[in-house]
């Protein structure tokens, strides 16, 4: 009978050490995960942008068409891309934002292109932006660019407004070759 007692003991403590060790493991594995989400949001290839459900920073500027545009100027849903002359996966993305805008509806006071980089080299975006968007050219003044966090392109965010009217990012990373929803 002793050599069953001491049986169970011991494996009563070799279970209580196994528990011990996997809770371990697992607080080690949520650590993990969260510097892991941490780097990836800086890595290569990633949107780094505001976040879903952030709030617009405050802005003001001038549309190529003269149109003063604020942050209470996005209202509703509205499409948001920033776009670089110097950019070459920019250049690919161009025409199926163009596409996708047009398919979306809403016209282009729904839809937002920031151009950002000197007017000259900027110019042939903003002529195939400017049918589907109000359209900006960022040089050194970056206002949109700080109030949408951006940095990197191409970015293409859309909008939408919290209870409170605010407008606030509903994707960060949207996907042009999935159908355009009309506005």
């Amino acid at each position: 009978m002793p050599v069953l007692i001491a049986a169970v003991v011991l494996v009563g403590s070799l279970c209580t050490l196994d528990l011990l060790l996997t809770l371990g493991v697992v607080k080690r594995l949520r650590e993990h995960t969260e510097l892991l989400a941490k780097v990836s949001e800086n890595m290569p290839g990633m949107p780094p942008v505001i976040g879903v459900g952030e709030e617009v920073g405050e802005f003001t500027a001038v549309a190529v068409d003269g149109a003063v545009l604020t942050r209470e100027s996005l209202r509703g849903d509205t499409l948001v891309a920033f776009f670089s002359p110097n950019c070459e996966p920019c250049h690919e993305m161009l025409p199926h934002f163009v596409a996708y805008a047009r398919a979306r509806g809403g016209g282009p006071e729904r839809v937002l292109a920031v151009v950002v980089g000197a007017a000259d080299l900027a110019a042939e975006q903003v002529e195939a932006l400017r049918p589907v968007a109000r359209v900006v050219v960022e040089g050194s003044d970056t206002a949109l660019t700080t109030a949408f966090r951006v940095k990197g392109f191409p970015t293409v965010l859309r909008l939408t407004q919290d209870g409170h009217g605010h407008a606030v990012v509903a994707q960060n990373r949207v996907n042009l070759d999935s159908p355009a929803v009309a506005a």
